[in-house]
This record gives structure tokens, C-alpha cells and sequence, in this order.
């Protein structure tokens, strides 16, 4: 699989620098570019920090970055490779690990920051850059001597899948396209497909043997006994784990909910590991395997999947404030689950954790869950659409399509899906409103009560009893495992045309709820016998 990697790659030329005339024309003015001193300072250390391969020193690099952009770069992009020569910062035959990094990060800051985002020619010598990382630490005989955070490793993978998936959302918008730019992608089709991000994906996973790792980590074991040599080094144990991660997110945004989950069968999602210490990546992680449960009707693993990860979030919130592009994605991906949860919470009605459903209850979505609770399903397709991945083609349009915004279609699709289900459980949230207020019920009253006959209405109790036993995770690393369980609050068996009713719903802990509060009191005297009068 590497080889296929790697024979495109080379197909790619060294010295390849992308025609900016066909995108933004640029002037040259024969000066050199300005760079503040304290800038200059930076790159010059961080020069020096990769090529002495200075490992505690790293972290610190990688957050200096974030506090300069805020300082000299918020609207702007950083000195490209050009600038840094003509400044004399670095010099011919420089280093090429510091060129590939400092290139990742000019080139995510751009995506993240910069007005207008990329250019065309952004687009593909980023992709040719993250082509020179891959290949930089996959063709290697032995592991590489860098060292980079946890936090820096997953947003490379993050930041790969993400730059993928804007690439093809722009290659699908045909309009209001210049003729040379519809050119350049159709002469350039290799450039950020599909079949290359998941090469590389699996390429990393198979590098460091992290499948192997996590089963052995799983049934107690030492993972170094399989790690392999590159499977050892930091770098690649953690890039490998953070791919599984990317592939879910992948597979979810090309629709194939089965296969995004079963790439993680080796990770136990429901406890803490030595793999889980990057906030990010976990928020990522629960937020595509609770939308996947959710597309697949698992509501009940996707209610506790969001339910989880929502309380991490509320007790772990200050991690969040500061206003950095990652913890945006973070607060968006936050709101988003909790409307996720709030459908799940509409379709499949149960009882969740007292602080998230006061949360609920605060929020906004007060009135959304009412109005999809009363059946209206343009709400529903609202708050589907705020709530889902951007979901991709795995292929272009073609190259004779007429101009259109083919990048909807994905949405429209998955939107059908989705929708086609809600039609269904429509008839059962009217069912089970009049089924609560009676113990026994004679099928005939029942039927009356919706405007069916008998048998029609038997029918829908059979739709009824289908539609609330779902797969539910109980044990196990793999999410896709499970048995079969009903866990609707009404339940309810049919004996010579009487319905008999019984209420399942668990009554309310209120110890639970106590207990918050005192601690939340607690915590705001300890606050208070802070401040200083």
C-alpha cells in the first residue's frame, strides 16, 4: 500500500512551485520583505530547535507560534520560504525538516486565518508539502530523530483531513471559477484524491503497528512487545493512533458509518487510556462515533456517546475559553453535539445525566426540541444540517459538468437518509403520547384515537416495538458489538385486542442532583473567598 504512496509522490517534481499568475498575480518590488525582529528571533530558534532536535524545547515552540500569529499575523500569513531567504533567516540547503514544519504551519494558518483563505496554488503546495512529511518519516529505515507534542501530531493529521476535505468542496464548486483555474484540476485530478489520503492514513497505521499495540494495551499487556521498531518511537505510535481517528472522520464524511466505526474496534472509547490525552482529539473522536451510532439508529449508544463527552466538556470548560481557531472548532463542535444529542433525545426518548439535561433546558434548543417533538420536520432538517459533517464525494464532477454548486449534493443525500427515518418515527412519538396516559387500552379506542383501522393500527404498534429495540453497546472495545435491547420509556403487549401498558421510565435520583449543586455551591465560595474587597 506504502509503494502505491510512494510512486505517486515521486511522480510529483522537486522543485515544483505552483504558476501564481494563474491565480493571484503578485508584483515583485525587489525589496525584501519586512519581518518584525521578534519574528526573526523565532524562526532562527525554531531553526535551530529541529535541527538540534531539542525535544523539551519543542512545545514551547509550537505555542509561541499561536501567541505570534495573534500579535503580527491575525489577517495575514507568515513570511513565506522566499521571504525567509531573501531576509537571509535561512540559507540554500537548509535543514529540510524545519522547511517541511514551518511550511505546515504557513500553510494551516492560511486555511485558518487569513481572508479569502488559500489560492489554488495554496492548495496544492500544501498538499505537495504534507506529500514531503509523509514520505520524509514513512521511507525512512529506521525512525526519524524528532520529537514533536502530542498536541502538534494531531493537528497535522486534523489539519490534513481537513485541508482534503476543503479541497474537494472547492473542487466541486464550478461556479464562478476562472477557465485556467477549471484547467489546472482537471490536468491535476491526483492532487488531494481520496485514494491518496487514505493510503497515507493506513500507511501510518500499519508503520507503527498501532492496531497491534492497542489490542495487546487492551487485555493488559505491554504494547512495546509488538510495537515493532518504529511502533516505539513516540512520533510514530502517536501519528498512527491519531490516523485511526482520521480515518473515522473520513469514512463518516464519505457516508460509511460501519466502516468508520470499525476502524476503532481496537480503542475503548468507554475508559481513559495513555492514548487520550489530547482534549481535541477526544472531543473529535466521540463527535463522529456519536453522529455514526445516530446514522445507524443506535440512538442509545449515540445518546450515551454525546452524553459522555458533554460532561468532559462542562467539567473541563476553561481548557476551552481562550480564542485560539482550535478551541473555536471546539466550542462549534460542542454546540453541535448538543444538538445531536437533543434529536437523538426526540426520537428516542430516555433519561440522561441531570447536568446536560439542564443544559439542554438553558440553551436554545428548548424550543427546537419542542417543535420537532410536535413533528415538524423542517426543524428537523435545520438542526441536521447544523449539526452534520460536511459530507464529500469521493470523486470530482466530471470534467464535461455544467457549472453548479455540486459540493450539496453529499448533504442532500445523507439529509434524504436521515428524513426518510424521521417520517417513519413520526406516527410513533403520537403513539407513545397516548399509550402513556392509560394501563390498558382496547386496540379499537387506540386506533380511533389516530384515525386508523384495526389493523392498520396494529401494524404500527408492530412499526413501534421495531423501531425502539436497537443494538446497544454493553461490553467490549469494538463499537460496532452489541445485543439487542428496548429501552422505551413505554413497553407494552397485546392480549385479545386490550393493549396492556407498562411505564419502564426509572424514577429520577435525586441524591444525584443534591450532591451537584452542594458541589457547585462549594465552588463558588471558593471563588468568592478569592476576591478581595
Amino acid at each position: 500500500m506504502y509503494s502505491e504512496f510512494l510512486d505517486e509522490f515521486e511522480s510529483y517534481p522537486d522543485d515544483y512551485h505552483y504558476d501564481r499568475g494563474l491565480a493571484v498575480p503578485e508584483e515583485s518590488s525587489g525589496i525584501a520583505y519586512s519581518i518584525p525582529d521578534e519574528v526573526k528571533k523565532y524562526i532562527l530558534y525554531f531553526r535551530d530547535i529541529i535541527r538540534d532536535g531539542s525535544a523539551y524545547e519543542i512545545p514551547v515552540l509550537y505555542t509561541e507560534f499561536g501567541r505570534l500569529t495573534e500579535l503580527y499575523y491575525m489577517n495575514q500569513s507568515w513570511p513565506e520560504l522566499n521571504d525567509l531567504y531573501s531576509n537571509k533567516l535561512i540559507e540554500e540547503g537548509e535543514d529540510e525538516t524545519f522547511l517541511i514544519l514551518y511550511q505546515e504551519l504557513f500553510y494551516r494558518h492560511i486555511y485558518a486565518q487569513v481572508p479569502g483563505g488559500p489560492t489554488l496554488g495554496q492548495r496544492f503546495e500544501s498538499y505537495y508539502n504534507y506529500c514531503k512529511f509523509f514520505n520524509f518519516i514513512l521511507s525512512a529505515e529506521t525512525p526519524i530523530k524528532l520529537e514533536l507534542p502530542n498536541q502538534w501530531l494531531w493537528e497535522i493529521i486534523d489539519e490534513f483531513i481537513y485541508q482534503f476535505q476543503a479541497f474537494s468542496q472547492f473542487r466541486s464548486k464550478l461556479q464562478k471559477k476562472a477557465e485556467s483555474e477549471l484547467e489546472m484540476l482537471r490536468d491535476n485530478t491526483k492532487i488531494w484524491n481520496v485514494h491518496s489520503v487514505l493510503n497515507v492514513l493506513h500507511c501510518v497505521i500499519d508503520k507503527s503497528n498501532i492496531n497491534q499495540q492497542l489490542e495487546v494495551y487492551t487485555s493488559g499487556g505491554d504494547p512495546d512487545t509488538v510495537a515493532g521498531e518504529f511502533g516505539r518511537h513516540s512520533l510514530y505510535k502517536m501519528l498512527g493512533y491519531f490516523s485511526l481517528v482520521g480515518l473515522l472522520r473520513l469514512h463518516s464524511l464519505l457516508g460509511d458509518y460501519y466502516q468508520a466505526l470499525k476502524v476503532l474496534e481496537n480503542i475503548e472509547l468507554n475508559k481513559k487510556s495513555m492514548y487520550s490525552r489530547v482534549a481535541a482529539c477526544q472531543i473529535t473522536t466521540y463527535y463522529y462515533v456519536g453522529f455514526a451510532y445516530m446514522m445507524m439508529r443506535r440512538y442509545a449508544d449515540a445518546i450515551r456517546t454525546f452524553s459522555n463527552i458533554l460532561v468532559y466538556i462542562q467539567r473541563t470548560r476553561t481548557m476551552f475559553q481562550s480564542r485560539t481557531y482550535q478551541n473555536d472548532q471546539i466550542n462549534k463542535q460542542t454546540e453541535q453535539m448538543y444538538t445531536l444529542l437533543a434529536i437523538c433525545l426526540v426520537l428516542h426518548p430516555q433519561r440522561i445525566d441531570e447536568a446536560i439535561q439542564s443544559t439542554l433546558r438553558e440553551k436554545a434548543l428548548a424550543e427546537k426540541i419542542a417543535r420537532m417533538a410536535r413533528g415538524d420536520i423542517n426543524e428537523f432538517s435545520n438542526c441536521f444540517t447544523y449539526a452534520c459533517p460536511k459530507f464529500l464525494s469521493p470523486v470530482p464532477p466530471s470534467s464535461d459538468a455544467a457549472p453548479a454548486d455540486y459540493h450539496k449534493e453529499p448533504l442532500q443525500q445523507q439529509l434524504k437518509v436521515f428524513l426518510d427515518e424521521v417520517q417513519q418515527q413520526m406516527q410513533i412519538s403520537v403513539m407513545r403520547s397516548y399509550l402513556k396516559l392509560y394501563t390498558t387500552m382496547p386496540v379499537e379506542k387506540a386506533a380511533a384515537f389516530t384515525g386508523m383501522s384495526n389493523q392498520d393500527f396494529c401494524n404500527s404498534l408492530l412499526c413501534f416495538k421495531h423501531k425502539m429495540m436497537n443494538v446497544v453497546w454493553t461490553k467490549g472495545t469494538s463499537g460496532l458489538s452489541g445485543d439487542f435491547q428496548s429501552d422505551s420509556e413505554v413497553d407494552f403487549y397485546i392480549d385479545k385486542q386490550m393493549i396492556h401498558i407498562a411505564d419502564t421510565k426509572v424514577a429520577q435520583r435525586y441524591g444525584d442532583f443534591f450532591i451537584r449543586q452542594i458541589h457547585k455551591l462549594e465552588e463558588v465560595s471558593r471563588g468568592l473567598a478569592k476576591v478581595k474587597i
